[in-house]
């Protein structure tokens, strides 16, 4: 009779795992998932007596997943009896320092609180070349590219209508605007070499059809071209034939049952000219909408060529998304991964360096994208000059990622990124959705909450005499010396003053 009660209980367990939504391991995995959490909840006294600290993980660590997993689902994202890390003797250890006339962040009691901490980007979007459809970005945190093929129609549609319930913007990735882009965020929709969403039969980009998918979908905001990603810089995509479904097939315009590749180059444009030629073709054709190109940084030739050029032209790229090595979603040949392009900091700064010598800098908005999801680093990267930061594995996680690291194989067992209909099942995308804006609020509520600690009010007034970088000789250096930045660079120039005099009325620091 024993035997039938445990036998039962066992039923009834893989039954209630296999109807419940909340956690998408139980659902997928039922009994044998509920261990991942036993293990997460008692984590911190086993780890007392196993050797991996909270710090060892990559590419992130306990300390970085638990403060996403917190956030995301609004728990208590404090850190208690002080801080694991030895920042003394940590290189390359960042230093925020504060003011000590810092301003006062409004609590829920007073009149001007919004918990949703709206941070709007500070400058204008295509308005330094007169795009009619030029627009401030209501989010300086949005989501970056991740295509619906590396991603499941479930996450996919779960980072659309996060994004809207958090005002922000969500990349398309290359792989077309599928259904499950369509609830309501606002988007940018990526072209990448193979041109899916918008490719003849010949897989030659087709202006008709990207004229007509631009004007059917009003929430396409901007165009971005990749000319690469920080997964593997220079090299091809592919998407496995066995991932390719019919629905797939139909959103990115390629034929089923064959893996599907995307050539490394561009074949509409092949120097710098023949690109803002394009970029300038495509605006005309979206009916004035701003157009950005993203890269990793590798031979700094082509930067140079492209300063020069728009300095002579007087256009060019709207926003210049720069991405770093390693810091991508894609999966990728080892070597592309630890060893081709540069890493963020150094990548963008240099690129920085050459459009702010060229007083360019100004006229376009920069986006940093690589590992800079977390508060420290977001302001490190604003610092160096980015307006803006687009975020892919942190959002990742904030809808259920544990990082399994097996998002090549479609077998992701969260749902996020596989094809499977079963392990995609276990993703509710009204639930993670909510998931995605809560860490999008919680990041934009620190980052405000930083700004005011160094006694200023937005992101773009965070100069780089605002942040260290500690050695592990006890010796600390600011970012303009290390980088070798003017004392204006990374700062807002003059266009954007009205809109934080604005802000500063409402940031009076008398709260």
């Amino acid at each position: 009779m024993g035997w039938w009660i445990v036998l039962t209980i066992i039923i009834l367990v893989i039954i209630i795992d296999i109807l419940q939504k909340r956690h998408t391991i139980r659902h997928n995995f039922p009994i044998i998932g509920n261990f991942r959490y036993l293990l997460e909840a008692i984590g911190p006294e086993l780890r007392q007596y196993i050797v991996t600290n909270n710090n060892e993980e990559r590419p992130f660590d306990r300390d970085q997943r638990r403060w996403v997993y917190a956030s995301s689902k609004r728990e208590n994202n404090y850190f208690g009896f002080g801080s694991d890390n030895d920042l003394e003797l940590t290189s390359n250890y960042i230093i925020i320092k504060q003011s000590a006339f810092p301003k006062n962040t409004p609590t829920a009691s007073h009149p001007d609180f919004d918990p949703s901490f709206p941070l709007p980007a500070a400058k204008i979007l295509g308005a330094a070349n007169d795009r009619a459809k030029a627009f401030r970005p209501k989010s300086v945190f949005n989501v970056s590219a991740m295509s619906f093929g590396a991603l499941s129609s479930a996450a996919i549609e779960a980072l659309n209508l996060g994004c809207h319930l958090s005002s922000c913007l969500h990349n398309t990735g290359e792989g077309g605007v599928s259904p499950y882009h369509l609830q309501g965020g606002d988007l940018i929709f990526q072209l990448g070499t193979a041109y899916f969403g918008c490719r003849d039969k010949d897989g030659r980009f087709d202006p008709s059809i990207f004229r007509d998918l631009i004007a059917k979908h009003g929430q396409i905001k901007a165009i971005e071209i990749k000319l690469s990603q920080g997964a593997k810089p220079g090299h091809g995509g592919l998407l496995p034939a066995k991932k390719i479904t019919k629905e797939l097939a139909e959103v990115r315009g390629i034929p089923m049952g064959q893996d599907c590749h995307s050539p490394a180059a561009h074949r509409e444009f092949r120097n710098v000219d023949e690109m803002i030629d394009f970029i300038e073709r495509l605006s005309e054709l979206g009916g004035g909408i701003p157009v950005g190109i993203k890269s990793a940084v590798g031979q700094l030739d082509f930067w140079s060529e492209l300063t020069r050029r728009m300095k002579a032209r007087k256009c060019g790229p709207d926003y210049i998304c720069i991405d770093g090595v390693a810091q991508s979603t894609g999966a990728a040949p080892l070597v592309y991964t630890d060893h081709v392009a540069l890493p963020f900091k150094r990548g963008f700064s240099s690129v920085f360096r050459l459009f702010a010598s060229a007083e360019l800098d100004q006229n376009i908005v920069f986006i940093g994208s690589g590992k800079l999801g977390f508060p420290e680093e977001a302001m490190l990267a604003f610092a160096l000059g980015c307006d803006m930061i687009n975020l892919a594995r942190e959002p990742m996680l904030a809808i259920g990622c544990i990082q399994a690291q097996r998002c090549h194989t479609n077998h992701c067992p969260t749902g996020v990124a596989t094809q499977n209909r079963w392990l995609a099942s276990g993703l509710d995308p009204r639930l993670k959705a909510h998931r995605l804006a809560n860490y999008m609020m919680t990041l934009r509520k620190e980052i405000t909450e930083l700004c005011h600690s160094c006694g200023v009010c937005h992101p773009a007034e965070v100069g780089s005499n605002m942040i260290s970088v500690m050695n592990d000789r006890f010796q600390e250096m600011d970012l303009r010396e290390l980088f070798d930045y003017d004392h204006h660079w990374g700062l807002v120039g003059l266009k954007s003053r009205d809109f934080l005099g604005n802000l500063h009325r409402s940031c009076s620091g008398d709260h």
